[in-house]
C-alpha cells in the first residue's frame, strides 16, 4: 500500500492498494492497520465498519466527529463510484476550511484516509455506488456533527436541486455558523500524540 498526501487537507491520504492480477481477475489488500500504522506513525485500530449504499445523486456530508476522541476513517467504493472530499474542519490549522476531492471507485480501488478533525463527505456519480468506512472509534451520535455542504466551498459539478440529502444533511449549519457556534474540533486536539 502506498499512500499519497492531499496536500489542501494535511494529514490526508489516499490509499493506493497493492493490486495482484492474473486472468481470474485480482485480489487487492484495500486495508492493513500495521502498514497503515506504519506509514502514519501512529496506531489505526478499527473499532467499527460501515457499509452505505446509495443512488446517483446522494450526498452524504459534511460529517465530522467531537474531537476528542474524533473519528479516523478509511473509506473506499466497493461498487459503483463517488467524488469523495474531504474538508479541513480544524479550528486553527493553517488549512482550516479547505477541500480535496478524490474520485473513489471500482475500477481503481484507492481508498482515502480521513483523519479526526476532518470532515468528509461523498457524492455518488454511478447509478449506485457501496462505500466502506473502517472507523477508529464507535458511532456515537452525540458526538457527530454536520456542515452544510453546500457551505463549502465544493463544485460538486451537480445542480444543487438534483442532489439527494438527508432531512439532517440539508437543515446542517453552514460553515461559518458552525465556526460561530463554537462547536467545531480544534486542530490542537487533533494532532497525533
Amino acid at each position: 500500500m502506498a499512500l499519497v498526501p492531499l496536500p489542501a487537507v494535511p494529514g490526508s491520504y489516499v490509499l493506493e492498494p497493492d493490486r495482484f492480477r492474473d486472468p481470474r481477475g485480482e485480489v487487492l489488500e484495500w486495508f492493513r492497520a500495521d502498514r497503515l500504522g506504519e506509514l502514519l506513525g501512529r496506531a489505526v485500530p478499527v473499532l467499527q465498519a460501515n457499509l452505505s449504499v446509495s443512488g446517483r445523486g446522494v450526498l452524504r456530508g459534511v460529517h465530522v466527529s467531537d474531537v476528542p476522541p474524533g473519528q479516523g476513517k478509511v473509506v473506499t467504493c466497493v461498487a459503483g463510484a463517488v467524488l469523495d472530499v474531504l474538508v479541513d474542519l480544524r479550528v486553527g490549522s493553517p488549512s482550516f476550511g479547505r477541500h480535496e476531492p478524490v474520485v473513489l471507485d471500482d475500477v481503481e480501488r484507492r481508498a482515502v484516509w480521513v483523519p479526526e478533525g476532518v470532515g468528509h463527505a461523498f457524492l455518488v456519480t454511478s447509478d449506485q455506488a457501496a462505500v466502506a468506512y473502517l472507523c477508529t472509534t464507535t458511532y456515537a451520535p452525540t458526538r457527530e456533527r454536520v456542515v452544510h455542504a453546500g457551505s463549502v466551498g465544493v463544485e460538486w459539478g451537480v445542480p444543487a436541486a438534483a442532489l439527494v440529502l438527508s432531512e439532517r444533511d440539508a437543515a446542517a449549519p453552514t460553515l461559518d455558523e458552525a465556526v460561530a457556534g463554537g462547536w467545531l474540533p480544534r486542530y490542537a486536539d487533533c494532532l497525533p500524540t
